[in-house]
């Protein structure tokens, strides 16, 4: 087992994550039951930017209860983030919100989604193995530690 990584380390290594996954695993809930969806992402102003349609349960629950928690990677390389998503029509994305979305997906959302799921984190944890649990939390409140 490699030693811990350092929260700097981790930072960084997750910064990475952000940018350069493509996919992530999406949880939101409603009254009814919780939902796990895999959504294509992007990583930009701070913010993971998801587009599906208005009529995905995940975007119903997200118009109840806004809380949402995403999960990339595997059990042995994992990025939880937890915010507080906001929806918008994709005809509202910004030119520079598209490019981004074109050069990481190789797509115009806009062609294909109405919706768009904005989260802005407010809690980021992340670990590797057993060793690393003390120290995963690397934001709170929207502020990186470290």
């Amino acid at each position: 087992m490699a030693a811990p990584r350092s929260t700097s380390e981790r930072i960084t290594d997750t910064i990475g994550r952000l940018e350069n996954d493509i996919d992530a695993w999406v949880t939101s809930t409603n009254t009814e039951r919780p939902w796990l969806a895999p959504l294509s992402f992007m990583w930009l102003d701070r913010q993971l930017h998801f587009a599906t349609d208005a009529t995905s349960p995940t975007v119903k629950s997200v118009r109840n209860i806004p809380a949402v928690r995403v999960a990339l990677g595997h059990t042995r390389d994992v990025v939880i983030v937890q915010g507080h998503a906001v929806l918008s029509n994709s005809a509202d994305l910004t030119e520079e919100q598209v490019a981004a979305y074109l050069a990481k997906h190789g797509s115009d959302p806009r062609t294909w989604a109405d919706t768009v799921i904005h989260l802005q984190p407010t809690r980021i944890l992340a670990w590797r193995e057993e060793n690393e649990l003390p120290g995963r939390i690397l934001m709170t409140d929207g502020t990186w530690l470290g």
